[in-house]
């Protein structure tokens, strides 16, 4: 098996709880579960993060995917260099999530950001490297 089964399997399992974390954050206005009295959403601020955020799983992350299948199909060793920055780009997507859902606070969520985005850029360069380069 794969060294970026589990990686790849762990971003899918977060997109499957913003999805849980979704469907509850909007229960209140979809199904009148858990109203206020005043009968307003109680998660009114935090739905629309939740959807900008879920939404995101499917933009740069996409690239992530795409290359952790081109490196298992390839059917070569696996560098850990490569798992570890699949890793990265794992909990740098779940601090993302945090960040972005709970606090409003733009930096660090673009400092996070980077991070994933550096992460999965590093890994094509080394299968450029290794597969093109060398």
């Amino acid at each position: 098996m794969s060294n970026l089964i589990t990686p790849m399997f762990m971003h899918i399992f977060l997109c499957a709880l913003l999805y849980v974390f979704l469907t509850l954050a909007r229960a209140p206005s979809v199904w009148g579960v858990g109203k206020n009295k005043d009968g307003s959403n109680p998660f009114a601020d935090i739905q629309p993060k939740v959807s900008a955020n879920l939404s995101n799983q499917f933009e740069w992350p996409l690239f992530f995917h795409a290359v952790c299948a081109l490196l298992i199909a390839l059917g070569e060793p696996i560098s850990n260099s490569q798992v570890s920055l699949a890793w990265v780009f794992v909990i740098g997507r779940v601090l993302h999530s945090l960040v972005q859902i709970f606090t409003d606070n733009i930096r660090l969520r673009g400092l996070v950001f980077t991070i994933n985005f550096v992460a999965v850029l590093a890994m094509w360069l080394l299968l450029f490297i290794e597969q093109v380069l060398v």
